[in-house]
């Protein structure tokens, strides 16, 4: 019998409250850190000196996201999967868009946003939405291809190449490296012989380290990576102050608003390094109870992809399976970043982290995953209950 409460419903759609509990907690803990961490920012950047500027932008774009997420989840999951491939051709399109000069704004030497109506889109944010959908239906139409041939591995592997090179000439490794995690993923679970996945793994390992090595700013921030205090001042800067910003949270914290690294001395303490400001103000117990909430919406995740394929619906457990692993890496790597155990990339934390484009995407990505659920639900009520028991959702 499952652990969870029973999904309530509401009309044809049924709701998980472990989902909305758990994603309830990341968006107000979210938004809270990041008013945190901004206050100050928003006397400095806003014009009529408004220390609220960046929470109420926050706010705006939570809402937004709610409302595409609203119009996401009441969306069939057919439609989906009718769409996916021409999705991702869109995608890639606006991967060369963003790199036409007038068109991508540039931030910090990265050109990586659309600017629409004064609201800036992060282009590979809507990129792994797409990717998730279209490896899903990929997988789903040629499971027995990936499970018998390498070619059925390598065709989609071209597409996300492009899409990856596109990535690297804005540039951005990091999210390159999350497409190539979640198209990977999913051809794994969907079958893929393990020499021939542990061979495609090699390539994309030798390929990152050539990158990395051949290009000057990557190799210095593996350098920092090893040693931050040797350079403290400047490859090191941010690294340094992401560590004393935990080594100051101890336990409990100091206090909510009350952290001195986010003052000027932590860069985009509300976007790329907000981990560090929880560790620093809410101290362990923030830092743990943030991971937690990961780790409980991962593991639902791959639940309800679990559920669908043992009730045949593989569209959308591969839908599941690739926004567990988008969420689950993508902040494995965020928090990684800002606990020094990985270099630095700019990576947002789902759901938590200060942005526009990422926040409406990942709000819409858990909508998606509450309209699998749903579907699943929906299924499983329509089933015999001798074959719907074995799909625990």
């Amino acid at each position: 019998m499952s652990k969870h409460p029973k999904p309530s419903r509401i009309g044809r759609f049924h709701f998980d409250p472990l989902l909305v509990l758990v994603t309830t907690a990341l968006l107000l803990i979210g938004f809270v850190m990041v008013a945190s961490a901004s206050l100050h920012l928003g006397v400095k950047v806003a014009e009529n000196s408004n220390a609220f500027h960046y929470p109420i932008r926050q706010l705006a774009h939570i809402g937004l996201g709610l409302f595409l997420g609203t119009i996401v989840a009441l969306t069939p999951l057919k439609f989906w999967q009718i769409a996916g491939a021409r999705l991702f051709i869109v995608g890639l399109a606006l991967l060369v868009l963003v790199l036409i000069p007038g068109l991508g704004v540039n931030v910090n030497g990265s050109t990586r946003w659309l600017d629409l109506g004064g609201l800036r889109i992060q282009v590979s944010e809507v990129v792994k939405y797409f990717a998730v959908i279209y490896m899903a239906g990929y997988v789903t139409r040629h499971q027995q291809s990936i499970r018998d041939s390498a070619f059925g591995l390598i065709k989609p592997l071209l597409l996300f190449s492009v899409a990856s090179l596109l990535l690297l000439l804005e540039p951005d490794f990091g999210s390159s490296v999350v497409l190539l995690i979640i198209a990977m993923g999913i051809m794994f679970l969907a079958g893929a012989r393990l020499s021939q996945f542990i061979m495609l793994l090699t390539i994309v390992a030798v390929s990152a380290t050539l990158l990395v090595y051949f290009e000057p700013y990557r190799m210095k921030r593996v350098i920092s990576f090893m040693d931050p205090w040797a350079d403290a001042k400047d490859t090191g800067y941010q690294l340094v102050h992401a560590l004393i910003a935990f080594g100051r949270g101890e336990f409990l914290g100091v206090g909510l608003g009350s952290g001195i690294q986010k003052l000027y001395y932590l860069p985009e303490a509300h976007t790329d390094f907000l981990f560090s400001v929880i560790a620093e103000e809410l101290g362990l117990a923030g830092v743990l109870t943030v991971i937690l909430l990961f780790s409980l919406l991962v593991r639902r995740t791959f639940q309800i992809a679990l559920a669908a394929e043992q009730l045949g619906d593989h569209f959308a457990a591969f839908i599941a399976y690739g926004l567990g692993i988008w969420f689950g890496f993508q902040a494995f790597v965020n928090m990684g970043v800002n606990m020094g155990i990985l270099p630095t990339k700019g990576l947002t934390l789902p759901l938590m982290s200060y942005g526009g484009g990422s926040m409406m995407i990942m709000c819409c990505a858990v909508a998606l995953l509450f309209r699998v659920q749903s579907e699943v639900m929906e299924m499983k009520a329509n089933m015999p209950k001798e074959r719907s028991r074995w799909a625990v959702v």
